[in-house]
C-alpha cells in the first residue's frame, strides 16, 4: 500500500517513513533543519515558519530555541538546575565568586537522584602550594626506601675504638717483612703485593690478570718461597683433566687394593698458570677446593693442607685457545688484581741486573705455615664497628640496583670485603677497621663479581669504573665523639 504527503500533511513523532511514501511535487516538501528536540517537521514550500526563515536569513543572531514541554523522568530539570548553579558561580558578588588570581572557585552539581561533592578548582599559588605539599608527602618517611644508600650513615664513635696491641703490632711487622720479601722479586709493585697477601691470611684465592711479561709467575712464586711451606705449580693446558688436578685413585697390584693418589692440589701454596686454557670441565674440578678447600674423589673426601691458597694467572688480550672462566668460579677468588708495567726508573734498574734470571728462587723465607694461621686468628679479633657493617652492605645493595650492573654482587662479596678490610687494618697496626680500608679494597674484591650490561659494556664501562663511581656515590661513615 502506498502511502501519498501532500501540501497538508502533518508529521508527528510518531509518523514513520517507509520507502513506498510518496512526496507531493518534486521539491515541493522538505524537511526542516530548525532545532528541535529530537523532532523533525516538514514543511511545505512557502509556509516556512517566521522564527525558521528568521535564523537563516541572519545567521549572526543567536538563535533562540521554542520552549517545549518536558516528558516527565528526562534530565531537563538536572540540567537546568546545573545551569542555574554555574551562571550563578559566574554573577560577581555571589557567595562563591570572589576576586583576585588566588581565588578559589567552588562548583556543585545537584540532583534529584545524588549529591556530588563539590568540586574545588585552585588557581594562582593555590596550585603551587598544593603541588609542593604533595612533593614534601612524597619524599616524606611514608615514601620508598632508600637503596641507592645516599642518606648519611652515623658517625664511629672513637672512644669506643680499642687501642693495638702486641699481638696486632707483631702483625704489623710480619705483614711488612713478608711484603718487602716479596717486593724483591716484583720491583715498584707494593700494592698488588699487599693484596695478594691479604688474600693468603684471610684464607681465599688471587686471580692475576694481566699481560704477558708482566710478572704474574714471579709473583706467585716469590710469594711461595717466603713461607716455608709445600708450593705446586700446574700448567693449564687444553688437554688437561679434572684427575691429573686432583689426583685419582688406582689399582695397585702389589697390595691388592685401590689407593688414591694425590694431585698437585694437595699443596699450601698452588700455582694455576694459564687457568683459561684449561677446558670448562678440568676447571669445575677447582670449585670444591677453593670454595670448602677439601677434594671429593670417588666418594672420598680429603682435606687439603693449611694454610691453603690458589694463585690462578691469566691473559686478558688472547682469546685463541682458552676457555672463560664461569661466574661461578670468578666469585669463589677472594682478589682479582693486575701488575701493570713497572716505572722509567725500575725498568733502568732492572736493566742493570741482567744477569738474574730467577728473582724468585733467591729469596728465602720469612714466616712459617704455623705462622701464617697465627697471624689468621689475630686478624680474627680486629674491631668493626656497624657503621662499618651498614657501609659494606650499602656498596654491596648498590651493585644490585644499578642499572648498568645486570648482576651485582653476593652476600660472599661482602663477607670477602669485610674480611680483607680486617687484615688492612691490623697491617696499618690498627685494632679497628676504618672506611678507608673499605674503600681499598671494594675495587679488587668486587669488581669481578658484577656483570655488566650489553649497553654498558658498549658504552665502554668497566668492572672496575663502576665500582668506583658506586664508592663515590655512596656515603662513607666518618669517626668523632
Amino acid at each position: 500500500m502506498n502511502e501519498h504527503l501532500d501540501d497538508a500533511t502533518q508529521l508527528s513523532d510518531a509518523t514513520r517513513l517507509s520507502d513506498n511514501t510518496n512526496m507531493s511535487e518534486p521539491d515541493a516538501t522538505r524537511i526542516s533543519t530548525a532545532p528541535h528536540d529530537g523532532v523533525q517537521t516538514v514543511h511545505p514550500e512557502g509556509n516556512t515558519p517566521a522564527w525558521a526563515s528568521a535564523s537563516s536569513s541572519s545567521p549572526s543572531k543567536p538563535m533562540v530555541r521554542p520552549s517545549l514541554p518536558q516528558r516527565p523522568g528526562t534530565s531537563g530539570a538536572k540540567a537546568t538546575n546545573a545551569a542555574k548553579d554555574v551562571k550563578a558561580a559566574k554573577t560577581p558578588g555571589s557567595p562563591a565568586t570572589g576576586h583576585g588570581p588566588n581565588t578559589a572557585k567552588t562548583v556543585k552539581t545537584t540532583g534529584p537522584a545524588k549529591t556530588a561533592a563539590p568540586v574545588t578548582v585552585s588557581t594562582g599559588s593555590q596550585a603551587h602550594a598544593a603541588k609542593t605539599a604533595n612533593a614534601a608527602t612524597r619524599g616524606s618517611g611514608a615514601a620508598k626506601p632508600d637503596r641507592s644508600g645516599t642518606s648519611r650513615p652515623s658517625p664511629i664513635d672513637s672512644g669506643l675504638l680499642p687501642e693495638p696491641t702486641d699481638e696486632i703490632r707483631d702483625f704489623r711487622d710480619s705483614f711488612n717483612a713478608l711484603v718487602g720479601n716479596i717486593s724483591k722479586v716484583v720491583v715498584g709493585k707494593t700494592m698488588p703485593i699487599k693484596e695478594c697477601v691479604t688474600a693468603l691470611l684471610v684464607g681465599g684465592h688471587v686471580l692475576l690478570e694481566d699481560n704477558p711479561g708482566t710478572g704474574k709467575t714471579q709473583l706467585a712464586r716469590g710469594l711461595a718461597n717466603s713461607i716455608s711451606t709445600s708450593f705446586k705449580r700446574i700448567q693449564f693446558t687444553p688437554d688437561l683433566l679434572p684427575s691429573d688436578v686432583v689426583g685419582v685413585t688406582f689399582y695397585d697390584q702389589k697390595t691388592g687394593d685401590f689407593t688414591f693418589r694425590e694431585g698437585p692440589i694437595f699443596a699450601s701454596i698452588v700455582l694455576a698458570d694459564e687457568i683459561n686454557r684449561a677446558s670448562p670441565k678440568t676447571q669445575s674440578a677447582l670449585l670444591e677446593v677453593m670454595e670448602e678447600q677439601k677434594v671429593t674423589v670417588d666418594g672420598e673426601t680429603h682435606d687439603v693442607p693449611q694454610p691453603f691458597i690458589v694463585i690462578a694467572t691469566q691473559n686478558p688480550i688472547e682469546q685463541l685457545g682458552t676457555y672463560k672462566l664461569p661466574e661461578a668460579q670468578m666469585d669463589r677468588f677472594l682478589i682479582k688484581t693486575s701488575i701493570g708495567y713497572p716505572g722509567h726508573d725500575v725498568s733502568v734498574d732492572i736493566l742493570k741486573q741482567l744477569d738474574i734470571t730467577d728473582r724468585a728462587g733467591q729469596i728465602e723465607p720469612v714466616l712459617s705455615g704455623e705462622d701464617v694461621m697465627r697471624l689468621r686468628e689475630v686478624a680474627s679479633s680486629i674491631y668493626v664497628d656497624d657503621a662499618i657493617r651498614e657501609y659494606v652492605v650499602r656498596l654491596v645493595e648498590a651493585t644490585r640496583h644499578d642499572e648498568k650492573i645486570m648482576v651485582g654482587a653476593s652476600m660472599r662479596g661482602a663477607l670477602a670485603l669485610t674480611r680483607c678490610a680486617r687484615i688492612w687494618a691490623a697491617a696499618d697496626g690498627r685494632a679497628y677497621v676504618v672506611p678507608d680500608d673499605i674503600k681499598d679494597l671494594a675495587v679488587p674484591v668486587l669488581a669481578h663479581r658484577i656483570t655488566l650490561t650489553p649497553e654498558a659494556t658498549f658504552d665502554g664501562a668497566t668492572d672496575e669504573s663502576l665500582i668506583a663511581r658506586i664508592l663515590e656515590d655512596v656515603p662513607s661513615p666518618t669517626i668523632g665523639r
